[in-house]
């Protein structure tokens, strides 16, 4: 996996813009709480470490990762933001549930970055075990909604550069 080679908190080498005047969306799965909270608070940190106002971040919940689409797309639509980032962690069962969320999910959160030509970014951990998420949750391979949330900022610098 990418994240063993790399932790997804260190931002190293790569200048974070600052995101002062940008408008942000959260939009986390409430599905595996105790892991999604983490990814939320991850993020919503590292936006407000990068300059981010607490007043420009709206922030909701959606009952499970398969509802994230909808959840983004309610945010592109009446939340007044420049870039949403979904957040939510699907871990693998005994079924092929994983598959068709996972699958879907990806998909959804695409479309939307097409349909309203804005930043959605997809902070959903897909993993085979519990101790793989927590592990990418503020453990040993760093938080990927603070990976999120760089992605968010650098997506929207790079739509203003044009």
């Amino acid at each position: 996996m990418a994240s063993e080679l790399k932790n997804l908190s260190n931002f190293e080498g790569s200048d974070v813009p600052n995101a002062a005047t940008m408008k942000f969306g959260i939009v986390w799965a409430e599905w595996n709480h105790h892991i999604t909270n983490a990814l939320m608070q991850g993020a919503l940190n590292t936006l407000i470490k990068h300059g981010a106002i607490e007043a420009n971040i709206v922030i909701k919940t959606v009952p499970g990762a398969f509802e994230l689409t909808l959840g983004g797309q309610y945010m592109a639509e009446f939340g007044n933001v420049d870039a949403i980032i979904c957040l939510g962690c699907v871990i693998q069962g005994d079924t092929k549930h994983f598959d068709f969320i996972c699958d879907a999910v990806a998909k959804g959160i695409t479309d939307l970055n097409i349909k309203y030509n804005k930043p959605f970014i997809f902070g959903v951990l897909t993993t085979n075990t519990e101790e793989q998420a927590l592990d990418r949750v503020g453990g040993k391979h760093g938080n990927k909604g603070d990976e999120a949330a760089v992605t968010a900022i650098k997506m929207l610098e790079l739509k203003n550069s044009f």
